[in-house]
Order: C-alpha cells, then structure tokens, then sequence
C-alpha cells in the first residue's frame, strides 16, 4: 500500500473522455501518475459545439480503454488504489452519468471509496496540486459554461464575490469565433487570429468597466463584435484579426478591471497574508493575453498569479483526482447513491443573479 492515497479520477462532463492517477502524501502534496485525455473536438467540429448526445456516446465507447490506459501508465492496477474519483456535475448530464456510473462499478467491484466530485471544485483545486497553495486564496474559474470569481477558503467552503449575469467569457468566445467564420473550439481560433491582428483598429464596448462589484457580462460585447462584423463585411482575412484582437483585448481589460476589486477586498478580509495569492482556472485561463493581463494587475496589488500549465486548464482527470483525494484526507466519501447533476454551484448558498436566463444562476 502507497503511503498516502492514490486515487483514479475519471472526467466526463463534456467533450474530453478523461482518466488520471494521482498521488496525494500525507504532507498534502500531489504528484500525477498518469493523465489520459481523449478529446471530441473532431466529433462536433462540424456542428460548430458540443452534441450532447455524440459526447456521451462517445463517452461509453472510450472510458474503459481511457481508464486502462490510466492505469497502465501508471503502473498500477485497482488493486493499488484507494479511492476512485469521478465527476458528478456539473455538466451534460448524459456525460456525467457515463462517468459517474463506472466510477460507481469500479469502487463497487474492488471494494473501493467512491467520491462524487464537482467539476468545478476540480478546477478550484488545481493550484494545490501543481503549486501546493495554502488556504485562503482568491480564484478566477473562466471557462465555457461559468466566469466567476470565488474565495477558496477550503475543500468544500467557497464563497461566491462575483459572476456572469449572462454569457460565460468561453461562450463568449466560441459565439466571437462563429460570427467571424472562425473553427470551433472558438477561444484557441480567437487566440491566434488576434496574433496578427491591429486591436486599436476597433473600438467595442468594455461592459461593467469601473462598476463596483465583481461582476461581469459579456453579452453586449458579443452584440458588438456582430455589428461591427455585419459593418465591416465581406470579412477579409485582416478584418478577421483585428475584430479578433480588438475583442481579446477588450476582455482582457474588462477582466482586470474586475478582479481589481476582488483583489482589494481579499485585501481588506486577509490583510494578515502577505503574498495572497490569486488562481486563474478553467479553459480560458489558456488565453496568454488574458494571463498577462492577470498577471499585472496581480503584481501591482502583490498577489502572486498562479495559473496550471495548459493541459491542466482544461477538463483532465487529474484534478478530478485530486479533488477526491482532498475530500478523502478529510475522511469524507460518497454511497453507490450518488446522482448525477447537471448544475451544482461551488457556493450553494449565492444569490441568482438577474439576467441568469430561465434554467436559473450560472453554477
């Protein structure tokens, strides 16, 4: 037996077929043993997002390979694990149902520890994986589905200071990729379209710039890419870089400008910390312009920006299993009773926010 916990983590809520090992020691550490990742990308390209039902079918063909690849890397078998770990929610919830239901028939079958775990407290969780940052910290979650900005104060307690009171800044992005004619997935397109691009050639709309608070939106923006793609057609290739720059830095700015305020409050609450540190998570937090600009505003409050290496901002199985090694150092599991949940917020006890559309609040 490992001194420790090993845990297998299984990840699919969306369009990456996903399945990791991961050692926690008993000091807190984490090392990644294995991390396999099967993504869908060619599956849905040609319908510009993610088919929900092409993602969980292809979710039941991959897993079992996925997870045996896992383990063979590895160098383990489930004989050497003591735990399993697999996302529960949120997310597409014929993914999450895969994924979760052969979590449940390994730890059932091998007598293992099942933990449910929250994608979300995934991406929360990973700057203590790769960097062991302590608690409290401040984190940035951008990604397809949810743009918030929470305080970590430990496994499971997260308070909710800011969000989206529409689109998600990943949504944001894929919607600017298809105005423009760009491929799917739409934040890597924008990316290097805006590589190119002359930012300053136009100027769009910098939604709750200055405003008090920590919120954001981004749907006005999105509007305003269209109008001034609509005005400018038919796009040439330079049209296309510079609505894509233009837009990349617009967001770049509004994003600093609201993690400032975040930033003075941590301040104000923890004024015994030092170097607080802030996390950037999720898809998003690949975006280099958005780093940098994360990144400045951090030094000039000192913060200290932490950000994971780029395959560990998108969906992976090792931050689902190291999620589920922190909730089983606090000796915590879940019963084969376990649900699915296709939305599950990280702070349960925020507010909807106005404008959050009919099926409720961003999780």
């Amino acid at each position: 037996m490992t001194a420790g916990q090993l845990v297998l983590g299984i990840e699919t809520s969306c369009d990456e077929t996903a399945a990791s090992v991961v050692h926690r020691s008993d000091d807190g550490r984490g090392t990644i043993r294995s991390n396999i990742v099967l993504s869908q990308i060619a599956d849905h390209a040609a319908f510009g997002g993610v088919v929900p039902e092409i993602a969980a079918r292809a979710h039941v063909e991959a897993l079992d390979s996925v997870v045996e690849a896992a383990l063979t890397e590895a160098g383990v078998d489930f004989g050497d694990l003591d735990a399993v770990a697999a996302t529960a929610g949120p997310g597409l919830i014929g993914g999450v149902i895969v994924g979760l239901t052969t979590a449940k028939a390994i730890a059932f079958a091998a007598g293992l520890p099942l933990l449910a775990v929250n994608h979300l407290e995934g991406h929360a969780l990973t700057a203590r994986l790769t960097d062991n940052v302590a608690f409290p910290y401040l984190l940035l979650l951008v990604s397809g589905g949810h743009t918030q900005i929470l305080l970590v104060r430990g496994v499971g307690a997260y308070e909710r200071w800011g969000t989206t009171i529409d689109d998600a800044l990943g949504e944001a992005f894929d919607k600017t990729a298809k105005l423009l004619g760009l491929p799917y997935p739409g934040g890597p397109a924008v990316e290097r379209a805006a590589a190119t691009g002359d930012a300053a050639r136009f100027t769009l709309p910098r939604p709750m710039l200055g405003r008090a608070g920590a919120d954001f939106s981004f749907s006005g923006l999105k509007t305003a890419v269209r109008q001034a793609a609509e005005a400018a057609a038919p796009l040439s290739d330079g049209d296309v870089a510079d609505l894509s720059a233009a837009f990349q830095a617009t967001v770049s700015a509004v994003v600093a400008d609201r993690i400032a305020h975040a930033l003075d409050r941590f301040r104000a609450e923890f004024p015994e910390i030092a170097v607080p540190v802030l996390v950037i998570a999720g898809g998003v937090a690949a975006n280099r312009a958005l780093r940098a600009g994360l990144a400045t505003e951090a030094e000039r409050r000192g913060f200290r920006l932490v950000a994971p290496p780029l395959a560990l901002c998108t969906d992976n199985g090792a931050m689902i299993a190291w999620a589920g090694a922190e909730r089983l150092a606090l000796g915590l599991a879940d019963g084969l009773d376990a649900r699915a949940r296709p939305r599950w917020p990280l702070d349960t006890v925020a507010l909807p926010m106005i404008g959050s559309g009919m099926k409720g609040a961003k999780a």
